[in-house]
């Protein structure tokens, strides 16, 4: 009986120095995110498709690969029309931190990578679009609805108490006042010089020049690289070789990237009221000020 308890004691005395090896070598392997590291190089590929009217997505991908050490690149694929300007601005931002971290970055263009699009890219290392790829448009939009003509034919009548009288600016409710067209003109005009001291910035253009092109129009991608817009002509592997080769890993490098979120009817049935008209009354003001 003593033999046979010696045996068990052993066997789970073993089981746990087995346990316990495992898990500090696993413990080993794993980032600070929580992500598995091997010794195999590894390039994140984030997606950024649609309007730019949300953030906070974009920027916790950028965020995770710029600070997990085992990330050696990262590329950027942009199928966007434009979007919000501070949303704009937000990835702009993290897309450039991710840059000056040292983690290479590169920007690729789908279809369509145009303003508000456009802007996110000039934080990368190099731009890479598709000959074709429809790009540019740099410039600011504003739009604004105005009901009044159908309210009267309704017989609707709205009243607004306000604090000042910019407070309802903007609203579908009357017309706009040419004093407010002036206030809206200078907001355009300040975000439209954002845009394009960022271009200068980033791209190293003229500002006489830039002012040439940067009236909204749009560009292909063959006509932004004689432009200085973009640095090379590609697709989608080649701007993931471009990573690769100037991070200077191996041609084998794994590539990483989360599965894209589908949207589906229940986002809607399930989603906070309030935000959803607070959404719709910003996108009907101030939705595409960067297209």
């Amino acid at each position: 009986m003593a033999k046979k308890s010696d045996w068990i004691i052993g066997g789970v005395i073993l089981l746990f120095i087995i346990i316990f090896f495992l898990t500090f070598i696993s413990l080993l392997f794993i980032s600070p995110e929580g992500d598995f590291v091997t010794s195999q190089d590894k390039v994140a590929c984030v997606e950024l498709y649609g309007p730019i009217f949300n953030s906070k997505d974009i920027v916790r991908q950028l965020k995770k690969y710029r600070k997990n050490k085992s990330i050696d690149a990262v590329v950027l694929r942009i199928e966007s029309p434009g979007g919000a300007i501070g949303a704009s601005q937000e990835i702009y931002d993290e897309v450039k931190k991710t840059r000056e971290s040292g983690k290479i970055t590169i920007a690729s263009m789908g279809n369509v990578a145009a303003s508000g699009g456009y802007y996110v890219a000039c934080g990368a290392d190099k731009i890479v679009a598709n000959p074709g790829t429809i790009t540019g448009s740099i410039g600011v939009i504003a739009e604004f609805f105005d009901i009044t003509r159908l309210t009267d034919k309704l017989g609707l009548k709205f009243e607004t108490i306000k604090s000042g009288k910019f407070k309802d600016s903007g609203s579908p409710y009357r017309t706009l006042t040419s004093e407010e067209r002036k206030y809206f003109q200078k907001l355009i005009d300040d975000s439209f010089q954002q845009f394009v001291d960022v271009v200068h910035k980033e791209r190293g253009i003229d500002k006489e020049e830039l002012y040439k092109i940067a009236d909204g129009r749009v560009f292909t991608g063959q006509q932004a690289k004689e432009l200085n817009l973009v640095d090379e002509l590609g697709n989608y592997e080649d701007a993931i070789s471009l990573a690769i080769k100037m991070a200077g890993i191996s041609e084998d490098a794994k590539i990483i990237k989360e599965k894209r979120r589908k949207f589906n009817i229940f986002d809607i049935l399930f989603a906070d009221i309030e935000e959803i008209i607070f959404r719709l009354r910003y996108n009907m003001i101030f939705g595409y000020l960067l297209k």
